[in-house]
């Protein structure tokens, strides 16, 4: 990246530098190249404000001792880690690690060992064209309603190879409307979809994705926004025409519901 006058700007680069992975020229010339780019620009500085909101949220938890099960991968930080960071960034981002597992989140790359970013921002546009397609039809928008949710749950956990329940969003104003088999890049896909009192919808996207966790990670897209996350190799992608503020209790509250 050094010395490059109007860089091609990718997805790892946006995440490092958001992370602060990113020093010296390298940083500058990333720097420089999305303050050329009003939307990039636009972009970055969102992906910051999530960040620090995330960490302002959980700052007491930040502050909690290690869990036992966790002091194993204190004492191995895997390669890559090692790689990036230094002793003093190392330590930090294996509290954050220990926050994110400890508290239902995982809130930064600096301590989640997971699929690259190009892999998670494939997935969001997946459940992004999978939402696009599916959320505007009006004689069929699923293949099996809420009526026969317990059906429906049953035939995609076989499918997907995990037991999965619909998370309940009606404290959100969402109810179920049902769900769909899709195929996905490793196999099997699902979409629950879920719709308010206006008729707005919301859909859960559900794959395998080979990997660890990841944080959750906000994609916006030109019909939707999604929050994408993984969880023990499975990838999952809340999406609706929601700002991120909007989005982001909802896809907590789903995470919670279908934490491994």
């Amino acid at each position: 990246m050094t010395g490059q006058q109007q860089m091609a700007v990718t997805e790892d680069d946006i995440q490092a530098l958001v992370d602060g992975r990113l020093h010296g020229a390298d940083a500058a010339a990333v720097e420089a190249a999305v303050a050329q780019d009003a939307v990039l620009a636009a972009r970055v500085a969102g992906l910051r404000a999530d960040r620090a909101a995330l960490r302002a949220a959980l700052a007491s938890k930040a502050a909690e001792p290690v869990p036992a099960r966790l002091r194993a991968a204190t004492r191995r930080p895997t390669r890559s880690w090692q790689a990036s960071w230094g002793g003093a960034q190392l330590a930090a981002g294996l509290v954050i690690l220990a926050v994110g597992l400890g508290g239902g989140w995982v809130l930064g790359r600096q301590g989640a060992v997971g699929p690259q970013p190009v892999v998670v921002a494939g997935f969001a546009q997946a459940a992004q064209l999978a939402h696009a397609v599916y959320s505007v039809e009006v004689a069929h928008p699923v293949e099996v309603g809420a009526a026969d949710e317990g059906h429906l749950m049953a035939w995609l956990s076989k499918r997907l190879g995990r037991t999965l329940q619909a998370p309940d969003l009606r404290a959100r104003g969402y109810a179920l409307v049902g769900g769909r088999l899709l195929p996905g890049s490793t196999g099997a896909a699902a979409q629950l979809m879920y719709e308010d009192a206006s008729g707005a919808r919301l859909t859960l996207y559900v794959a395998a994705v080979e990997g660890g966790e990841t944080a959750f990670r906000f994609a916006q897209g030109s019909e939707a926004a999604s929050l994408t996350w993984v969880d023990a190799g499975m990838g999952f992608a809340v999406s609706a025409a929601l700002p991120r503020a909007r989005l982001l209790p909802i896809a907590e509250d789903v995470y919670h519901a279908l934490a491994l």
